[in-house]
């Protein structure tokens, strides 16, 4: 079972998928001429800035807080902690590749979800990729969008929403601080409960709080490493450099990687990670307060900037100044000893602290995700039931490690996506027109 679903898995995530997110990602960035370059200060200054005064659910800055509380996850320690021992520091610039395209397929997704978005039974907003298929495509489209509901609620209940992050955040308090994993699992289970049972207003209003602060610890954590070997800097961004064109030499428990092998990982772990074109950010996009698609667009950009160019680069630089990825150790063992070799005392608890709100905030995330994917195929009724299996399989979370489950989880986020690349690809024009509307409402109110 595990042998044909790993080999699955492969096929979905090789190089078919990865050349079409990339694909579409380049074919944006030619036909918004370059949005994430030329716009991404005033994306920046927007997700302050934003009147969030059109209809929604929650301020732009919210919607984006939710965004990355699902993006910015154990991806963003374990992953690029993996993509580096896989394909050497090359791997890395990799990343930036997928995130840099990337940029411009986030905008275009959000745009969208905004657009296409329509109100519930409940009076709630319900957007992304589920309505933009049906409502922009056509009916004759349907097909397309229950697929990508249907994987999107699998990927919710067995994928990155539960068991991924709740086994990611036992183990490590067990192993840092000694927490017997039942009583993690309980805390952890009664704090979901409490947060998911509101809904999206209580998800967006813990997420606004704990994602800046989190993502600013782990901002303060990484760049003090990076000061205290400020003189190897330098030279670990020639060796990213170096590596992502040429082969990657063995060093210490590191076996050296071709050219093809740092690239494909970057870019699975960098789209893994930024979930740009994988269609799950638009959901929660679609529910941001604003008259315009594409402001909201712009904001929701800015997530895969701050998830990937931000934090995966402060990770993966940790890890290459420290030499801790040419040692033995793997995923979270090795971005933890990269933290301990500069702080001996303190390393493994705030990385604890870190991996522990990551994976928490994921965990928000993607609840509602699964949310809006059951509401489309069964209607509201079905959401508070959706809710309550939710929060029974985080509870039996601690206790499965089937190894199954998590290829399972890999192969359906990877199947999300091609429901929503063709959409993407088919919807450009509409994309590309919003956008038009939009610039030339602000030459407007410039002008005045």
């Amino acid at each position: 079972m595990l042998e044909m679903l790993t080999a699955i898995d492969d096929f979905v995530w090789g190089p078919p998928l990865l050349v079409l997110l990339v694909g579409t990602g380049i074919w944006l960035t030619i036909r918004l001429r370059l949005i994430q370059v030329f716009k991404l200060g005033s994306a920046l200054k927007l997700i302050f800035s934003a009147k969030s005064d059109g209809s929604g659910d929650v301020t732009s800055f919210k919607a984006l807080c939710a965004a990355l509380a699902a993006t910015v996850g154990t991806g963003n320690i374990v992953g690029v902690a993996t993509a580096v021992k896989a394909g050497g520091p090359g791997a890395l610039f990799w990343m930036w590749m997928a995130a840099f395209f990337g940029m411009a397929t986030k905008y275009a997704e959000c745009l969208l979800a905004v657009k296409y978005r329509t109100v519930d039974k409940n009076g709630d907003i319900s957007g992304g990729p589920m309505y933009y298929i049906e409502n922009g495509l056509g009916k004759a489209y349907k097909p397309l969008a229950v697929a990508f509901a249907a994987f999107g609620i699998l990927c919710a209940y067995f994928g990155i929403g539960t068991f991924a992050q709740v086994n990611s955040i036992v183990e490590i308090t067990q192993i840092t601080a000694g927490i017997p994993v039942m009583y993690t699992g309980i805390a952890l289970t009664i704090v979901v409960a409490a947060v998911t049972i509101g809904g999206l207003k209580s998800i967006a209003s813990v997420a606004g709080k704990v994602v800046p602060a989190m993502a600013l610890l782990y901002f303060l954590t990484t760049v003090a490493i990076l000061i205290a070997m400020a003189d190897k800097v330098p030279a670990a961004i020639a060796m990213v450099l170096q590596d992502a064109f040429t082969p990657a030499a063995a060093q210490g428990g590191f076996l050296g990687a071709t050219v093809m092998l740092a690239m494909r990982s970057g870019v699975a772990r960098g789209v893994f990670s930024n979930e740009s074109g994988l269609g799950s950010a638009p959901i929660v996009a679609a529910a941001a307060k604003t008259k315009w698609a594409a402001e909201q667009g712009l904001v929701s950009m800015t997530g895969t900037f701050i998830d990937t160019i931000i934090i995966c680069s402060l990770t993966g630089l940790s890890l290459i100044v420290t030499g801790a990825w040419c040692g033995p150790l793997k995923g979270a063992a090795m971005t933890d000893a990269a933290f301990v070799s500069v702080f001996p005392v303190w390393g493994s608890m705030l990385l604890m602290v870190g991996l522990v709100l990551f994976a928490f905030t994921t965990i928000l995330g993607w609840n509602y995700y699964g949310e809006r994917c059951v509401e489309y195929l069964m209607g509201v009724k079905a959401i508070m039931p959706y809710r309550v299996i939710f929060i029974i399989l985080i509870a039996c979370g601690p206790f499965l490690k089937l190894e199954e489950i998590w290829v399972l989880a890999d192969i359906v986020n990877g199947l999300m996506a091609i429901p929503n690349l063709i959409a993407l690809l088919a919807l450009t024009g509409v994309v590309v027109a919003e956008t038009k509307a939009y610039e030339k409402h602000l030459e407007e109110q410039k002008n005045k």
